[in-house]
Order: structure tokens, then C-alpha cells, then sequence
């Protein structure tokens, strides 16, 4: 699968400006990710193709109608990455003068999901008929008006989308928070996420098992995928140079540009080494980066050099790195598949190189393992990944709060 994050506004939290992201090439530009997969789609025919979309910044009809549309056209081969945005700049973007609260933003997420999956089960799957000999196009009994009405959405339907060859979408997501592991729990069927180590990707990819179980699902229904960067060479001597060279392009203003944007906070004034203060830090939109710093600094109140030298952003050690021959470096990804992980989120260190690079020296040593496919498994990106396709009304239940009208 083929996999676009989005963010709906520039980098330009640092010194409140954009100067520094234009210059340096940092999130300048971001397509509309779902222009650019119909592209794809059409040069392609079994490629997944997976978008971010805001349920903070959209509502539950455009995001059901979009994407649904987007799955029929492909022929069932669309995943939708459900994120709740990162930052002030998005929400002054969209009229708005601050970004929502952190669990206020999953909160109105949940009814999102709710509002969504509805929509997507307007039509039955056989509601279609297209009969000559009598003329009706659809059976009405088999498209359903959803009239959901919650605390901070309502939508009437039905939608005039009918269901994909795979149901629906594939629901994508990447909470790593206590709250935003309850809600990939609930919705997600692959999980993004993010490991500083094999044991902490043990801990983690059983928390987020646990998740699912706790919202009433079968863990094995859904994946979990953390975020590599793979530097692979002819030989190991060819990999070293490759990273070194690779670390050497870092500058400390991209760091900074986006540690600004995913913390929701501007501190080019602030003295390097003083500490946040807690109102501070819980302001911080991030909250799984956060906490991330703060255990690994071992501070209660880490400093702006604690968030740069331990998160690494704008590194290519931001993520995890794999980087060796290529037996090398299916040895490792088979290790922390064994124990931590169903798949991973290939990280594209350079454009088009790091990905030619791994197809033509990683992927045929994962094949000879057994690891990788020779194959597609069926049409759609369902068959692709191993998810059992959805059918109308499978489901979490909406709370009485929140159930449809």
C-alpha cells in the first residue's frame, strides 16, 4: 500500500512565521493526498492506497461520500488515515482561532466514526440490481436512511454511494496516547505507530492488542505497523556510508520547524535548557510524543534540548532505523516481526531511491523467508493486508447517548 500523511497547514509555529519551512524544503508542499492516489490508481491495479483526512477539520458526509467514492472507483483498494489534526495553524486555516483540546478532539472523533461507518452502510451489498425487464435500478428496501443525530454531529443520508467491493475503506490510525489507543481499540483495523526499541515495541503492540480487546474485538482483526526508515546497501560498508551521508544533510532548524508543529508550541525565544512548566506541557498537542520525551529524559519537565536531542526530529533517526546488507536487514525486520509488529510503514529516507532500493534488495530476501508475497491475494487491499471484509451494520455500537435518532 501506498501511504500519504497530510497535515492542513504549512510548518510556520517557529518564530510564527513559514520563512524557514519554504526555504528548507519542510512540509512546504502538500498536495491534496487524495488527487494524488487517483493518479496512482489509474496507472495501477492492485496497489493500496491510503489518505489522511481530518475528523476535525471535515464532517462525516464529505469524508464518507470522498472516500467511499474513492473505494468504488479503485474497485476496493482504499484505506482512510483518521487523524485529529496537530495544530493552531490548521484550525486558523478553517476560520477557526485555536486547535480543540486534546480528548475533546477524540471525543467528537468517536461520533465522527459512528457518523461514517453509517453512511457507508446506506446500501446493502446486493441492493443493486439494474433488472431491464422491470426497469428498477435498486431495491429501496436495501438503501437505509441513517438520521444520526450526536452532541456534535448529526447527518440525515442515505448516501448516495453504494458499497465497494470491500465493503468499505480500510480504517487507518495512529494513536499511540492512552486516548488515542482507546480509539484506534474501537475503529482501527491497521494501527501506525511508532517504536524507540524492541522492547518498548513489545509493550506497546500488546498494549494496543489489549485495546482492541477491551472495545470487544478479535486483536487478530487488526494490524499493527510501526514506522522504519531501511538504508540498505550491496554491502554493509555500502549501507554505513549510505546513513552517514544521509545523517550529515540534517540542520537544526528543520528540528526545530517541526518540533514547533507537532507540539502545537512556539519557543524560538525560549532559553534552550528551561523546562516546561506542566501547563506546558499538558497544552502539547502530541501527547504520545510528549510522554515519550518525559520518560525517556527521565525529567517531569524536560527542555527544548531534551525535545530535540531525545525525539531526534527532523533526523533520520527520528524512527527507527534498519540499515545493513540486505540479509542484514531482513534479519532485523524478521525479529521485530516475530515479537512487536504484523507489518511495517516502509519511511521514504530519500525519494524515489529509498523505496527502488528496497524492492530490488530487501523484498526478494523477505520472499525467500517466506515474509513477503510473490503474489496478490485477491483484489482488493482487504485481501492485500488479511482483513476480513465488513459487512452492513458490522460495527461498534453508538452509545445511548449518541445513537441515531
Amino acid at each position: 500500500m501506498a501511504f500519504f500523511d497530510d497535515r492542513l497547514a504549512m510548518p510556520d509555529i517557529y518564530g510564527n512565521d513559514h520563512r524557514a519551512t519554504v526555504e528548507n524544503g519542510v512540509r512546504a508542499v502538500k498536495l491534496d493526498p487524495t488527487v494524488v492516489m487517483m493518479t496512482m490508481a489509474a496507472a495501477t491495479t492492485h496497489l493500496g492506497l491510503g489518505a489522511t483526512y481530518s475528523t476535525t477539520y471535515y464532517e462525516p458526509f464529505h469524508v464518507a461520500r470522498h472516500f467511499g467514492t474513492l473505494d468504488l472507483m479503485t474497485k476496493g483498494r482504499v484505506a482512510w488515515n483518521i487523524v485529529t489534526s496537530m495544530n493552531d495553524s490548521e484550525a486558523v486555516n478553517f476560520g477557526r482561532d485555536s486547535h480543540l483540546d486534546h480528548d475533546l478532539r477524540y471525543d467528537r472523533a468517536d461520533e465522527f466514526m459512528e457518523a461514517v461507518l453509517g453512511l457507508w452502510d446506506s446500501w446493502e451489498s446486493d441492493a443493486i440490481s439494474c433488472d431491464k425487464a422491470s426497469g428498477r435500478f435498486a431495491d429501496p428496501n436495501k438503501v437505509h436512511r441513517l438520521d444520526y443525530a450526536g452532541q456534535y454531529f448529526k447527518t440525515k443520508g442515505p448516501l448516495p454511494v453504494p458499497r465497494s467491493a470491500q465493503g468499505h475503506p480500510v480504517l487507518l490510525q495512529a494513536g499511540s496516547s492512552g486516548r488515542g489507543q482507546r480509539f484506534a481499540g474501537r475503529w482501527a483495523e491497521l494501527v501506525f505507530t511508532s517504536y524507540s526499541s524492541l522492547e518498548a515495541g513489545k509493550k506497546q503492540y500488546t498494549a494496543l492488542r489489549a485495546a482492541v480487546s477491551a472495545a470487544g474485538r478479535d486483536p487478530d482483526s487488526v494490524k499493527i505497523a510501526p514506522a522504519l526508515h531501511v538504508i540498505v546497501g550491496e554491502t554493509s560498508e555500502a549501507a554505513a556510508e549510505k546513513r552517514a551521508m544521509l545523517e550529515s544533510l540534517a540542520k537544526p532548524i528543520d528540528g526545530l520547524t517541526l518540533l514547533c508543529e507537532v507540539m502545537n508550541v512556539d519557543f524560538s525565544d525560549r532559553p534552550y535548557d528551561q523546562p516546561f512548566t506542566d501547563e506546558e506541557l499538558a497544552n502539547v498537542s502530541w501527547q504520545s510524543f510528549r510522554d515519550n520525551v518525559i520518560e525517556r529524559s527521565g525529567k517531569k519537565n524536560p527542555s527544548v534540548r531534551d525535545f530535540v536531542e531525545i525525539s531526534k526530529r527532523g533526523t533520520l533517526n527520528d524512527q527507527m532505523v534498519i540499515s545493513g546488507s540486505p540479509t542484514e536487514v531482513a534479519d532485523q525486520m524478521e525479529a521485530w516481526h516475530a515479537e512487536a509488529c504484523d507489518g511495517f510503514v516502509i519511511l521514504g529516507s530519500v525519494l524515489p531511491g529509498s523505496y527502488e532500493d528496497f524492492v530490488r534488495l530487501v523484498v526478494p530476501e523477505l520472499q525467500r523467508r517466506g515474509l513477503h508475497q510473490r503474489d496478490y491475494k485477491g483484489t482488493t487491499l482487504r485481501d492485500s493486508l488479511g482483513l476480513p471484509k465488513p459487512e452492513v451494520g458490522d460495527r461498534p455500537s453508538p452509545s445511548d447517548a449518541r445513537r441515531p435518532g
